[in-house]
């Protein structure tokens, strides 16, 4: 059952994100504060503020406002209402009680506290009020973290739960993880010690901030941003309310106390930087990282940004573009940067096993607390099985920790997470015991992350794999560093094209989907002008996507996140998109010279002629944003760009419902599919390329292009536009990938754009 009206108390960023999130579900809601002054704000926020908080500025429409005075009658009408005010119990409290003489008996109230236990905020409450009063937890962005922490109190009715998680998972897009009422929950509780381990051992071990945030990031599956970066990116001073704020509710024996403001090393650095407005990015002034330079931990200082990755990230890094398991090596060694690893993962593995089974009792709920709120990569337990706990116990112990049963457990009776009889099972504690059950996730939802731990692939190569599914369906994963896209992921394409099934699926579980076709390949290309294998290239990636194309059986893409350049060209040969809501789709290969090789070109100019019947429409159109390199942030968005086709393309909230509804949407189209008739299109006369040429001329003259920018655009004019007549042209669609190759090959020869996509590769600007 789904709410029909709701209300959000409070109009910071949580409430405006929270109200933003309902808005974005078709959802109308009323956004309440002290004044129409935050109010107004709130909305302005949500509409100029990047990233997006809405899927579409017109969004904000459905969110009405008022103030808590004013207006504090009309929660009455409401059947939900998030309470979402400062972090101050005594101000949460008069709320509540305010709120309990006007409420409606059946309407459930929530508080987005991030620390506050249900039983501190509702000890004065009636009974009949405790039983419809929960905790909803998001995290900030609303839009984009996916997780929400459900707390349930003493006296929380199990409906209240229930309709509360079906409403979040099924029309908020949220994964839901429930939590028991205890201080800091999980994914704070888990998330902010690690931030502070990972401070404290950087002082210990003498690494500087690029450093320790190089090794706790991504070769520890844990966002780049690391523990300085993302101090940065949430706000030094909010984060050391928080850390402030578990300082004041954990039991005194917590460990971390031992990490808290009190015992950090930093502390009166981060002090001076508060004092002095050094709050991270939303001060305008930075943090620890200030635009060319970063902060010297020792003596707080400025100096010269470090760039270059230290060695053991680096090895990471390679590891991982082969597929290898990369925590080990972080751990194998000596020296400061080994030993930062070993203690780090020490510390925060063992923490995270410590709460089982009192705060939780399943592994898997605070895996996806991190997964899904802190975008960790693989949650603790995942990665404790990924070391071995015999290993982590020993780093553990290495490191003066305690080592909690569940841990030893681990290591006396088999990993948390198994595979038995085609099942995933995973580790759930008692007070004394210990058994394995099926991983629980709600009705409807799968993540192919743990579905492929009980399959085994078709076909795999380093940067993609072949997976039978249930219904003899198949679905090709992506799978190298950021997805990029080689030789060897056409080579699965093509293998799925011919090994179908009944249909397939093109997905993975990724944070991104795909980034595009990898540009080191090209850089090798240019770089040994070996122009024949790069047209073998790009020949065999169009031939690749034209078999999945006239496969003939329904073909769904259904990317979450970033699908760009070739990534997305894949997805524009599908029958059809299931997209997220998140989900970004575009062609975005002028930003570095070229032009889509992989028949995005032709596919862009196909649907606006197909919109408009008018060739000369179509050619300025896809001329136009694919020079420009446009994207759609959002299915919305992308809907303006033909990249996204409603009434045939579909979205879904939740990510997780990507696979469920891909594979239905597939069974619905399996009876009686024919595969699609090759296009026709037809391209302008050349005096259309005339009026493309002035256009880039005006904008270079006028300093809104430089002139490799005109050279890629008129390049992609050659695409859409009959260059040799004034006459139509009818071209097929083979037409269009060789005009694209040829294009594609001309500017591959130009030194700008090498230039550019060397620049693009090393990180520096392109001149």
């Amino acid at each position: 059952m789904t709410f029909k009206r709701i209300a959000v108390i409070g109009a910071g960023t949580m409430g405006s994100g929270i109200a933003g999130q309902i808005a974005n579900a078709g959802h109308k809601v009323l956004l309440l504060d002290l004044t129409t002054k935050a109010t107004d704000y709130a909305l302005e926020r949500l509409q100029k503020s990047e990233p997006a908080p809405l899927h579409q500025r017109g969004n904000v429409d459905l969110i009405e406002t008022g103030t808590i005075e004013a207006d504090f009658d009309k929660l009455a009408e409401c059947d939900w209402i998030v309470e979402a005010v400062v972090e101050r119990l005594d101000i949460k409290r008069d709320l509540y009680k305010r709120l309990d003489a006007v409420i409606r008996e059946d309407c459930i109230v929530t508080s987005n506290t991030s620390t506050i236990p249900i039983k501190l905020l509702v000890t004065e409450m009636p009974l009949a009020f405790r039983q419809r009063f929960a905790i909803t937890h998001y995290f900030n962005p609303v839009r984009y973290m996916r997780l929400l922490e459900l707390v349930r109190g003493a006296d929380t009715r199990t409906d209240v739960i229930e309709r509360l998680s079906r409403y979040n998972d099924e029309i908020l897009g949220k994964g839901v993880v429930p939590c028991n009422d205890t201080p800091g929950f999980l994914g704070n509780r888990v998330g902010v010690f690690a931030l502070q381990v990972g401070m404290d051992e950087a002082f210990k071990q003498g690494l500087c901030i690029e450093d320790a945030d190089a090794l706790m990031g991504r070769p520890m599956g844990i966002p780049k941003t690391g523990v300085f970066g993302l101090y940065d990116m949430i706000g030094v001073d909010l984060m050391s309310d928080v850390v402030d704020t578990l300082g004041d509710i954990l039991p005194e024996n917590d460990v971390f106390h031992a990490v808290g403001r009190s015992n950090n090393p930093a502390n009166a650095l981060i002090n001076t930087m508060i004092s002095e407005g050094f709050t991270g990015l939303k001060s305008g002034k930075g943090g620890f990282y200030r635009e060319d330079q970063a902060v010297d931990l020792t003596s707080g200082a400025l100096r010269p940004r470090i760039t270059e990755l230290p060695a053991l990230a680096q090895q990471a890094a390679n590891a991982q573009q082969d597929g290898r398991e990369t925590l080990p090596m972080m751990t194998e060694g000596s020296g400061a940067h080994h030993q930062f690893c070993r203690n780090f993962l020490g510390r925060v593995l063992a923490y995270a096993a410590d709460l089982i089974p009192h705060v939780t009792s399943t592994p898997q709920d605070i895996d996806d607390a991190m997964k899904m709120g802190f975008n960790w990569i693989r949650g603790p337990f995942e990665m404790i099985d990924a070391l071995g706990a015999e290993v982590v116990i020993k780093l553990a112990q290495d490191a003066g920790c305690a080592i909690p049963q569940a841990l030893q457990t681990s290591a006396d009776h088999g990993p948390f997470y198994q595979v038995q009889d085609a099942t995933l099972v995973v580790r759930n504690f008692d007070q004394t015991t210990s058994q394995l059950k099926p991983v629980q996730l709600p009705e409807g939802t799968e993540r192919f992350s743990l579905t492929r731990r009980t399959l085994t692939p078709i076909a795999s190569n380093r940067a993609a794999s072949l997976w039978r599914l249930p219904g003899d369906l198949r679905l090709v994963e992506f799978h190298s560093k950021a997805n990029a896209l080689t030789g060897e992921s056409m080579t699965i394409v093509r293998q799925a094209a011919e090994d179908h099934g009944m249909g397939i699926l093109i997905h993975n579980d990724a944070q991104h989907f795909s980034a595009g076709v990898d540009l080191n390949r090209f850089a090798d290309f240019i770089a040994r002008e070996a122009w024949g294998e790069m047209d073998a290239f790009l020949n065999d990636f169009q031939q690749a996507v034209a078999a999945l194309k006239y496969c003939p059986v329904p073909v769904v893409g259904a990317p979450s996140g970033l699908s760009l350049g070739g990534g997305f060209e894949v997805l524009l040969h599908c029958d059809r998109l299931l997209t997220h809501a998140n989900s970004v789709l575009g062609l975005v290969e002028s930003g570095v010279g070229v032009v889509p090789g992989g028949g995005g070109v032709k596919t862009t100019h196909q649907r606006w002629f197909e919109a408009t019947g008018d060739a000369e429409i179509a050619a300025w159109e896809s001329w136009m944003q694919v020079g420009y390199g446009k994207t759609g942030e959002s299915p919305e968005q992308a809907t303006k760009l033909r990249y996204f086709q409603p009434g045939h393309d579909e979205t879904v909230m939740n990510r997780d419902k990507l696979i469920t509804r891909a594979s239905a949407m597939i069974r619905e189209m399996a009876p009686g599919y024919t595969p699609p008739e090759p296009p026709k299109m037809t391209l302008p006369g050349q005096a259309v390329y005339a009026k493309m040429d002035a256009f880039m001329a005006d904008g270079v003259a006028k300093g809104w292009f430089k002139p490799h920018n005109k050279t890629t655009a008129m390049e992609i004019a050659t695409i859409v536009v009959n260059t040799t007549s004034d006459a139509p042209l009818e071209v097929t669609e083979q037409d269009m990938f060789d005009r694209e190759r040829a294009a594609f090959l001309r500017l591959a020869k130009t030194p700008e754009t090498k230039g550019w996509i060397n620049a693009m590769l090393s990180g520096a600007a392109i001149e």
